[in-house]
């Protein structure tokens, strides 16, 4: 092996080594494992559905309640949401999917982008409204994307200062802060948190093959959030299917190493029956990685992964709801 390609293959190696692996886990659920969502206690499962893909104009109700109900029929407790997914409409077509019964199946998280408390208790009660519940599992601040995002949750009259009234009249139990733009910014928040006496619940971040070679939450973020026992939620496993357009890996090897990283829940998209079966059968296959699996999938992403260009969350405004919406954060 000439030195270079020795120096590279260590790298990846020494990358693989710094991402904390998987944990097995000790409870399931209709096969699906269940792993602990951090300092709240309560247990979740493996794979969670994501709210954005339930939601487009392709999907029809019908379709997305099926997507909905069968998932938790089969033992995925975790829905995901966002009070601007769809103008509204991924918040109301899982509020009726969840009739019938099956809000007590599941653990229900939605987003607010509100950085005022006025803007995020409208959000809030709007939510509550569309998803037809009386409360809201966990409720995430969205897209902190901004280096002064944290000072405006903080703030007087800010949003952080609603959500902690919410939770004391019972209409949210946990709260957290998701984002994708540079784990850098997360980091800010945390430490932001940290100076006013706080700890959020959960932190979501996208992780995934890509994210190891580039700007990475993974290497960065998980430590600070394990360091505080914060819930860890994986996002954009496949990058909204971006990542498997570099024909390096497949659905499957993409979910695999989300879930063999230290995290509470990999939140991916269903749209069809199909893709939901294919998230269920992963996790319910899975029994963590070896160091060559994981190395060996590095090695596939490395170079196509140096600049970003599968991750457009971090590099683009492509994903930037707030940035196209700046209204939302009040």
């Amino acid at each position: 092996m000439e030195r270079r390609e020795f120096l590279k293959s260590a790298a990846i190696t020494a990358l693989a080594s710094t991402l904390p692996p998987y944990a097995e886990a000790a409870d399931s659920v209709s096969g699906i494992p269940y792993r602990t969502l951090g300092r709240t206690g309560v247990k979740v499962s493996l794979v969670g559905l994501g709210g954005h893909h339930i939601g487009r104009s392709y999907v029809s109700q019908d379709e997305s309640t099926r997507i909905i109900r069968t998932g938790l029929d089969s033992g995925v407790n975790f829905l995901d949401n966002c009070w601007d997914y769809n103008k509204g409409v991924s918040e109301e077509r899982m509020g009726i999917a969840l009739k019938d019964g099956y809000r007590q199946k599941a653990f229900l998280m939605t987003k607010l982008d509100g950085r005022t408390a006025k803007s995020a208790q409208q959000q809030v009660e709007e939510s509550l409204k569309r998803l037809q519940t009386d409360y809201i599992d966990l409720i995430q601040i969205h897209e902190v994307i901004r280096m002064d995002d944290p000072e405006r949750v903080f703030a007087t009259g800010g949003s952080l200062e609603y959500l902690e009234k919410a939770k004391k009249e019972g209409k949210v139990h946990f709260i957290g802060f998701t984002g994708h733009k540079s784990p850098e910014i997360h980091l800010h928040m945390i430490e932001t948190a940290t100076k006013h006496n706080y700890t959020f619940d959960t932190v979501q971040m996208p992780l995934n093959v890509m994210d190891a070679h580039f700007d990475s939450f993974g290497s960065k973020v998980i430590p600070a959030a394990k360091k505080l026992n914060m819930g860890i939620l994986g996002m954009k496993p496949m990058g909204d299917s971006i990542i498997l357009k570099s024909n390096t890996v497949t659905p499957v090897d993409c979910l695999r190493y989300a879930m063999h990283l230290p995290v509470s829940v990999v939140i991916t998209g269903c749209d069809s029956m199909q893709i939901l079966q294919q998230a269920i059968d992963t996790a319910k296959n899975f029994r963590g990685l070896s160091e060559a699996e994981v190395s060996a999938i590095l090695k596939k992403t490395e170079t196509v992964a140096q600049n970003g260009q599968f991750e457009l969350y971090k590099t683009s405004h492509d994903f930037d709801g707030t940035y196209q919406n700046p209204q939302w954060l009040g």
